[in-house]
């Protein structure tokens, strides 16, 4: 993807202030559950940068290849937590929220494993994710610590 607009250029202290807010959210909760989070929302919005940048960060916190393949299909496969499960139905459902689909039993899964807190530190997760997901896609050129190049291998 070829970038439209330098947008840390374009706007570098509102995007500083949006990187600085996205780490502190980030590191509210387990890295493992954040970045399946991560993943599991660029899958559905069709982020190829934030797909390549979150499953490398995975892999390097020690995820399973067998776990990040599965995603897709999470609420078929038995390798995961309650509480990822719980994550990942909340993550569908605000992350598919415009599809007009009701989020209650998301939610209600999702009051079972998260606190209060917790469960506004993982919504916050799942906006900031879908927020850069949008200025990825939007903008293009936001590439992660494994960039893609089209014949070539990673580097």
């Amino acid at each position: 993807m070829t970038a439209k607009l330098d947008f840390f250029a374009a706007a570098p202290s509102l995007m500083m202030d949006w990187q600085r807010a996205a780490l502190a959210i980030s590191s509210s909760l387990e890295p493992s559950l954040g970045e399946l989070v991560k993943i599991r929302a660029s899958q559905i919005n069709g982020c190829a940068s934030c797909l390549n940048t979150h499953t490398a960060r995975a892999r390097e916190n020690g995820e399973t290849e067998q776990r990040i393949y599965l995603l897709p299909a999470w609420w078929e496969a038995h390798c995961y937590t309650d509480r990822e499960r719980a994550a990942l139905g909340w993550t569908e459902a605000l992350t598919r929220l415009s599809e007009g689909h009701s989020h209650e039993d998301a939610y209600e899964a999702l009051k079972v494993e998260f606190t209060e807190e917790e469960q506004v530190k993982l919504t916050l997760m799942i906006n900031v994710v879908n927020g850069y997901n949008r200025i990825a896609i939007g903008f293009g050129g936001l590439t992660g610590p494994t960039a893609t190049r089209s014949g070539t291998k990673a580097t």
